[in-house]
């Protein structure tokens, strides 16, 4: 068996609740999304196919060279949980290895995260909202994941577009707030649409998300800022 994998690299997390520490950067492709906003359209099979195939080993050792200093392994995409198969073989090498295992997901695949979160420590989920991605409503899909994901150290992120309705914002932290309104959630500024008033629009989303959550912070996407991977 061999995994699809889009690059992997060292570098900084520049997202959500853990901004600023370092980790190996594992980028599977292949999504089954199409976000109007994806800022890696190299890795989702719309574009030319822009993978190499690893073997386990192969991806074990190229994950040891680059882990010197790093808090954790990033498995991001594309969408990972489509490589449920190499991950249940892959996640427990990585654990006895000493790294942790921090899985960036578009949220809407539950039963393959069941498969594999026993070997998981850092969910980053997406809520995929319409009005922002231009695709349809997922809140039975994300509902369901987050149930599941709550078990572990897991975190909400939304981009929010000039775009973005009220009522998705209204829809996301009210299903949140049901399952745990500790939950941490992250309102993203769209990079692409920085220009226009989006960074108001999320403090004011941030005001509205407050009255349901107790964790809710606004954090761009800062390896753009800093111009690193």
């Amino acid at each position: 068996m061999k995994a699809r994998i889009s690059e992997i690299f060292q570098s900084i997390q520049g997202e959500g609740k853990y901004v600023g520490i370092q980790q190996v950067f594992v980028r599977f492709f292949q999504c089954n999304m199409r976000c109007v906003w994806c800022d890696t359209p190299h890795s989702i099979g719309d574009t030319a196919c822009r993978y190499a195939e690893y073997s386990l080993e192969e991806l074990l050792g190229a994950v040891q060279f680059l882990k010197g200093g790093c808090h954790s392994v990033s498995l991001t995409g594309g969408e990972p949980l489509l490589q449920k198969d190499f991950l249940q073989t892959l996640l427990p090498h990585l654990k006895e290895s000493g790294m942790g295992v921090y899985l960036e997901t578009n949220g809407i695949l539950p039963q393959e995260l069941e498969a594999v979160i026993d070997d998981v420590d850092i969910i980053a989920m997406d809520f995929k909202l319409p009005s922002s991605t231009q695709c349809r409503p997922y809140w039975q899909e994300h509902e369901a994941f987050l149930k599941k994901a709550r078990e572990k150290d897991v975190f909400i992120k939304a981009v929010i577009s000039s775009g973005t309705l009220q009522e998705d914002i209204a829809a996301s932290v009210e299903l949140a707030a049901g399952i745990d309104p500790d939950i941490f959630f992250i309102l993203q500024p769209n990079y692409f649409d920085r220009h226009n008033g989006v960074l108001q629009k999320c403090r004011e989303y941030q005001d509205y998300c407050l009255k349901y959550l107790r964790h809710v912070r606004i954090v761009p996407q800062m390896h753009k800022v800093w111009k690193v991977r």
